[in-house]
C-alpha cells in the first residue's frame, strides 16, 4: 500500500515519507527556512501559522441504533463537542421502539450536517442486522467526497478531540487503514490488550480509510458476530495496517456483548465466535486458561473452552474464507511465539 495517498487533494503530503516535514501551503513560498535563523516567537507564530492551515482528512460517521433511548444521547453529545466535526452523520435507527428516535429528532435541526433514518421494524436483535442498517446509512453518504468513514456505536462517549487525534493519523500515516482507540467498561475496566492484538480495532468505533473500506468489500453480514473483526483482519490480509492508538479512550456504556444475554452465555458465545471465524485451537486453550485468572475467576474460562468444544464438536459453519482463518491462524501462532520469548528472556 506504499503507493496509496493519505488522503485526497494535491495540496496535502502528510501521508509520504519522503515529504512528511514539509508541506505545500499556498500562503507560503517553497523554501525551507532553518530554524536557527529565527527567533523563538517567530518560530512559534510560523509554526502556529503552518498546523492552522493543514489540510486535515474529511470524514463521516455512520450510527446503527436500536433502542438506545438509555445511552444516545452521550454520544450524540460527544460527536456535537468535537473540535472537528464530521461532513455528514448518520444515525439509523433499526426499527427501535423505544425513544431514539425522538431523542435524535430533538437535535436535527440545530445540526444540519446530522441525519436520521429509520429502517422498518423487526423482532429480533442480531449482527446481520446492524450491518444491512449500516449499508443503508452508507448509501446516503456515498456520493459525498470524504476521506475516512467511521462506524461508530450508539452508546458510547469521549473527549471532545477523540475524532481529531485520530483523524490525524490518517494523514500521517499513509499505510494506515483502520484507527481506532481502546474502549472503558463502566468507567473503571480498560480492554486488555495481552489476548488482544494491539492491531486489532474495538468494533465501539472504527474509522476506515476510504480506499480500504472499498478494498474490503465493506462489512460481512455475520448473523452471530464476528463483523467487527472480519473487517479489520480483512484489511490487514489485504496489506493494510491497522491499529489501536492507546493515547485516547472511549467510553463504553454497556458492557459489550451483554445486550439481551447474561454474563456466562457471553463468555460461551465468545468461544462459540472464536471458532467459527476459524481460531487456532491451541490458542483458544491459552485463552481460556488466562481468562480463568480473571474474574469471575475459573467459570469464564470454562465457559469459553466449552463454546469453542462445542461448535467444534457440532460442526458450526464458518462464514469465512479459508484463506482469511490461514491468516488469521497464522498470527494466532506468531503472537504465542512472540510471548514465549518474551517470557524465556525474564
Amino acid at each position: 500500500m506504499r503507493g496509496v495517498p493519505a488522503f485526497g487533494g494535491s495540496e496535502a503530503y502528510l501521508g509520504c515519507p519522503s515529504q512528511r516535514r514539509t508541506h505545500r501551503l499556498d500562503t507560503f513560498p517553497a523554501r525551507r527556512v532553518p530554524i536557527q535563523r529565527m527567533g523563538v516567537r517567530r518560530w512559534a507564530f510560523f509554526s502556529s501559522l503552518v498546523e492552522d492551515r493543514l489540510v486535515k482528512p474529511s470524514y463521516v460517521l455512520i450510527t446503527p441504533a436500536r433502542n438506545e433511548e438509555m445511552y444516545i444521547e452521550e454520544t450524540i453529545r460527544s460527536v456535537i463537542s468535537q473540535t472537528l466535526l464530521p461532513k455528514k452523520w448518520v444515525i439509523v435507527s433499526d426499527g427501535s421502539t423505544d425513544r431514539t428516535d425522538e431523542i435524535i429528532r430533538g437535535y436535527l435541526s440545530e445540526y444540519p450536517w446530522m441525519e436520521l433514518l429509520r429502517m422498518p421494524e423487526r423482532g429480533d436483535r442480531h449482527f446481520a442486522a446492524k450491518v444491512q442498517s449500516f449499508n443503508a446509512g452508507y448509501q446516503n453518504v456515498a456520493q459525498l467526497a470524504f476521506d475516512v468513514i467511521g462506524n461508530l456505536d450508539a452508546d458510547i462517549s469521549f473527549a471532545p478531540d477523540y475524532f481529531d487525534f485520530l483523524v490525524t493519523k490518517f494523514g500521517e500515516l499513509s499505510d494506515l487503514g483502520v484507527a481506532g482507540t481502546p474502549f472503558v467498561e463502566g468507567a473503571t475496566q480498560v480492554y486488555d490488550y495481552r489476548y488482544t492484538n494491539i492491531e486489532h480495532v474495538s468494533g465501539a468505533c472504527q474509522l476506515f480509510r476510504r480506499k480500504c473500506f472499498e478494498d474490503i468489500g465493506g462489512y460481512i453480514p455475520i448473523r452471530s458476530g464476528g463483523v467487527d473483526w472480519v473487517a479489520v483482519t480483512s484489511a490487514r490480509m489485504k496489506g493494510w495496517k491497522t491499529r489501536t492508538f492507546t493515547e485516547k479512550t472511549c467510553v463504553h456504556h454497556r458492557a459489550i456483548g451483554t445486550a439481551g444475554n447474561s454474563n456466562l452465555m457471553v463468555w460461551f458465545k465468545y468461544g462459540r465466535k472464536d471458532y467459527f471465524l476459524g481460531g487456532h485451537p491451541l490458542w483458544e486453550l491459552f485463552r481460556a486458561v488466562y481468562q480463568m485468572s480473571s474474574r469471575p475467576y475459573i467459570i469464564a474460562g470454562i465457559f469459553l473452552l466449552s463454546g469453542y468444544s462445542w461448535a467444534a464438536l457440532t460442526r458450526v459453519e464458518r462464514p469465512v474464507s479459508k484463506e482469511l482463518i490461514q491468516f488469521h491462524r497464522k498470527e494466532q501462532i506468531n503472537r504465542l511465539h512472540s510471548f514465549f520469548r518474551r517470557r524465556g528472556r525474564h
